[in-house]
Order: C-alpha cells, then sequence, then structure tokens
C-alpha cells in the first residue's frame, strides 16, 4: 500500500487571477483540504478550513508550522482517500517553511503543484530577467548579517515595518532599495526609498517585498583591489619588482599618514563639525594602508605562502579565540578586564614564556618604551615609588612637579598636578639640546628600553627557576 500524499498547491501573490486552474479544482474536489491562512487576497473564493486561529496560541513560527505539518499527516493518514490538499500563499517553492518541514516527514508523500511566485509577479513589475540578472532570493529574517553581494536581491518574508528596521540594519544606509506592495492588487505600490527609511513605509504586510538593485559588499570590493594587483604585478614595472623587504618602508610610511588623517577625523568628530574633505582623506589613507597589506597578500600567493582570503581566515579565528566573553560563555565585567584576558590568551595561544614574546622592537623608541614599561609593571618591575618621583624630579628639574613626596593619593591615581604642556616643553627641549649635541635621542631610548628588557628577562628566569635568585 502506497504511503499517504500530501498536494501541496499555492494560490499566487495576489487576487484570484493568479490561482491556476489546476489549484481550484484541486481544493474544490478534495475530501480534506486546508488553507494555512484565509489572509490572503485569494482565499476568499475557497471555502476551506484555515490554521489561522493556530497563530494565536503559538510561541513561535517554528513551534506553530511544525504543529501544522503534524496535522496534516495525521489527516492523510486518517482520510479516506489517503491525501490531503494543502494550500499555501504564493507558490509551494518559494518561502514556505512548511513544506520544509513536510518533506523531512518520512511517513507521507509531498507533491507541490507549479503555482505563480512572488518571484514571478516581482521581475514582471520590475522589468527584470531574473536569469538574466542573476537574481538572488533571500529570507529577511535568516540571520542578523550584513546581506552580501553582488545584487540584484528580493528580500522577501518583509511583513511588517518592523521586519524593514531589520533590513535596513542589514544593509547601507544609503542603499537604495524599492518596496513592492500588494503587486498585481489595485492598491499595488512601488516605492523607492534609502534603507535608512525603510522603517518609515508603514503599511508592509504579508504581501510587501524588498528589491535591491544593486549591493556592493566589502567582499566583492576586495576581490576586485586582489584582480586590480594582480594586474599591476602582471603590467607594471615598478610594481613587478617589488618584494616584502622593498615594500616595507611604504608600510610604515602609510601607517604614520593613516594615523595622521585618523587625528585629524577625531579631532573634527570631536567638535561637532562635519567636514567632507577630512573624511575623504581619513578614507583615502585607510585606503593606501589597505593597499598595502593587499599587496604582500599577493606577493605571498605568488609564493604559495598565504593569501589575503587566509590571512582574513586566520585574523578572524584568532579574534574569536581571543574574545570568548562574545563567543563563548565567558562573562567580563569591564573593558580592563577584557584587556586583562587578552594577554593571558594571548600568552597562552602562542605558548609564550615571556611577557615581552610578540614585542616588535623596531617600533619608535617613545612607543616602544611605553610598550615595554607597560610590561614592566605586569612583574612589578617598574611600579611607581616615591623614588621614582624623585630622580624624575631631578632629572627634570624645569619641570613643576606640583606633588609632595608623601601625597600616596596622587602616587596611586596618577593624579599629579602637572600640565601636559609642561611635558611637551620638557621633551621639545630635550630634542633641542640633543640636536644642538649631535645626541640620538632615539638611539639613546631604545638603549634604556633594552636595559629594562634585560631587567625584565632576568625577573622571569628568577620566577621559573628560583635557585637563581639565591646566588
Amino acid at each position: 500500500m502506497s504511503r499517504p500524499r500530501i498536494r501541496v498547491v499555492g494560490l499566487g501573490p495576489g487576487d484570484a487571477r493568479y490561482v491556476t486552474a489546476g489549484t481550484s479544482r484541486a481544493l474544490r474536489d478534495a475530501a480534506v483540504a486546508r488553507l494555512r491562512t484565509r489572509v490572503h487576497p485569494a482565499a476568499a473564493d475557497f471555502e476551506v478550513e484555515s490554521y489561522d486561529d493556530w497563530y494565536e496560541d503559538a510561541d513561535s513560527f517554528e513551534q506553530l508550522y511544525a504543529r501544522i505539518v503534524d496535522d496534516l499527516v495525521l489527516l492523510a493518514h486518517t482520510s479516506r482517500t489517503h491525501e490531503v490538499v494543502y494550500a499555501v500563499p504564493g507558490s509551494p517553492v518559494v518561502a514556505e517553511r512548511t513544506i520544509e518541514l513536510l518533506r523531512e516527514r518520512s511517513d507521507v508523500d509531498v507533491v507541490c503543484e507549479p503555482a505563480v511566485s512572488v518571484i514571478d509577479v516581482a521581475c514582471a513589475a520590475l522589468g527584470v530577467d531574473p536569469m538574466a540578472q542573476g537574481l538572488r532570493v533571500l529570507d529577511a529574517l535568516d540571520g542578523i548579517e550584513p546581506f552580501r553581494g553582488p545584487g540584484p536581491l528580493l528580500i522577501l518574508q518583509t511583513y511588517a515595518p518592523e521586519i524593514l528596521a531589520i533590513v535596513a540594519d542589514r544593509l547601507s544606509s544609503d542603499t537604495q532599495v524599492v518596496v513592492l506592495h500588494h503587486l498585481g492588487l489595485e492598491d499595488e505600490s512601488i516605492v523607492t526609498l534609502n534603507a535608512r527609511d525603510l522603517a518609515s513605509f508603514a503599511s508592509a504586510d504579508h504581501l510587501t517585498s524588498i528589491y535591491v538593485a544593486g549591493l556592493r559588499g566589502a567582499g566583492e570590493a576586495m576581490d576586485d583591489l586582489v584582480s586590480f594587483t594582480r594586474r599591476l604585478r602582471a603590467e607594471c614595472p615598478w610594481d613587478i619588482e617589488q618584494t616584502h623587504a622593498s615594500l616595507t618602508r611604504h608600510l610604515v610610511e602609510e601607517t604614520y599618514e593613516a594615523l595622521d588623517a585618523l587625528e585629524g577625523l577625531a579631532a573634527m568628530i570631536e567638535s561637532g563639525d562635519e567636514d567632507e574633505t577630512i573624511v575623504a582623506h581619513a578614507e583615502e589613507e585607510l585606503g593606501d594602508l589597505l593597499f598595502q597589506v593587499v599587496f604582500h597578500a599577493e606577493l605571498g600567493d605568488e609564493e604559495g605562502r598565504f593569501n589575503l582570503a587566509t590571512i582574513a581566515d586566520t585574523e578572524r579565528d584568532k579574534l574569536t579565540f581571543r574574545h570568548p566573553h562574545v563567543f563563548a560563555d565567558v562573562v567580563v565585567k569591564s573593558a580592563d578586564e577584557v584587556a586583562e584576558r587578552w594577554e593571558e590568551l594571548k600568552k597562552a595561544e602562542k605558548g609564550r614564556s615571556s611577557v615581552l614574546d610578540g614585542v616588535a622592537w623596531q617600533l619608535p623608541s617613545l612607543s616602544l618604551h611605553a610598550k615595554v614599561l607597560k610590561k614592566a609593571r605586569s612583574l612589578g618591575v617598574a611600579s611607581t615609588t616615591f623614588d621614582d618621583v624623585e630622580r624624575w624630579r631631578s632629572a627634570l628639574s624645569s619641570l613643576q612637579l606640583h606633588v609632595s613626596a608623601h601625597d600616596d593619593v596622587a602616587l596611586r591615581s596618577g593624579g599629579f598636578n602637572i600640565d601636559s604642556q609642561e611635558i611637551a616643553n620638557a621633551l621639545v627641549a630635550l630634542s633641542g639640546f640633543a640636536t644642538l649635541l649631535n645626541i640620538d635621542l632615539e638611539s639613546l631610548l631604545r638603549e634604556q628600553v633594552l636595559l629594562l628588557r634585560d631587567q625584565i628577562r632576568d625577573i622571569e628566569a628568577n620566577q621559573s627557576d628560583p635557585s637563581r635568585s639565591a646566588e
């Protein structure tokens, strides 16, 4: 004996004009038939029981759809014809979760009849050939990540302004979108908006969808930049000659230029005075820095060592590991705690035995000194004491350090009564004297950093081998 059958038909995306003769005949002749919902322009033509009352009792759509599927299977098994006709809005093979669940069942056969879909009416209304344009059909509720290109996209399940707001969050705010509302009905509406204004379309319902003609995402842009770099490597004499070593100085230069542009951007944001020139400059300099990374990635690809994709994947995996408070069940209470755990995770991840492992010793000496000093303080090598304050006072006697040697609160909190301009003046004076005397301050400070490095390594060695501290 054959298995019971569920015959699924579609009511089309609009009124009775979109209902096929086969669907009408199946619903009228069926011994047992059900509508998923009567909230549809074509449903009024059929005296068929629906599941609308079940919507009110369900805690979620997934729970509702599972219950509908169970009922349909039961009806098919108990029907005298061993068949149930099940009608859904639109086409049964487009964005219909109950059909997906029915197909997973092994105790019934599922047959889907052809029907007009929302894709058909949307493409007809827009004059778009879905095959020629490479149309992609997406679910508005399938994830929260930004939509990715290429376009065009037809986004379904946008049945409320709240869902339109979710769609807007997954697009760049200035992305142009087309709202397709009640296509084929008397009150048909096709409205073009920017994504930021999507939620203002208050009439959105189950007969609303969104069309995005063009969507240039980061992935497509990066692919184009990689292709562009490959062409330069193939056709430009200068680019052909470059190596990882020859490009190093350019990376350093572009980094400083990007920092300079970002400082200008930060100052603009703080002032509240928007300046398109400053924004464009920051964008340009970040692009120059990005190109340096892409160029090195292309060289690595030519050498068979790495490429932009492996760099990106490695970075994402590393950051996933270092953010267990985001991607796992670790709970943190502050940014300081995140920073603390970051250092611990780095040490565990890389199998490092010293706090100095991973320090970039080619950093400018001021930056290097600040970094090593921070590492030293974590071991108690460079904790601030009263003697330090006196030594600083003596070394920089021109500065007015208005703090008592016994002002314990100021020492603990760093609340010295000192103007940053005094520090700046002292640095300028030191630089001036050093230049006059042909002294390289960069090298001097680097020597002091290396001495501090040696102190740290001695302390770490003593901690790992207590017998050495007794010598």
